[in-house]
């Protein structure tokens, strides 16, 4: 069963743009590829339980963007821009894009 789950979360992890890709990434600069691997497959395991305990489907929802973490991101992006003598003025792209 060890096996199985780290080949699964392995391969979960190489999947673009997934939760787990997410996790896994987040994880590995604190503690590691192999306890992020792990964590990713203790995610894995819950997610199966839920399947067949619940019934439910799953449904890839991806990268949940923050608002708040997206404004921050931002902001440091623009306050970098003009430390190095650049002039920025920020236009949405999108009427539902970030204020």
């Amino acid at each position: 069963m060890r096996t199985l789950l780290n080949q699964a979360a392995n391969a979960a992890v190489k999947n673009k743009g997934s939760v787990f890709e997410i996790r896994y990434h987040r994880l590995k600069g604190k503690i590691g590829h192999g306890k992020a691997i792990w964590a990713v497959a203790h995610s894995l395991c819950r997610v199966l339980w839920k399947i067949l305990h619940a019934g439910v489907r799953y449904e890839e929802r991806g990268q949940i963007l923050n608002p708040q973490a997206a404004r921050h991101r931002r902001n440091r992006l623009v306050r970098n821009l003009r430390r190095l003598g650049y002039q920025v003025t920020l236009t949405p792209s999108s009427p539902g894009a970030l204020s």
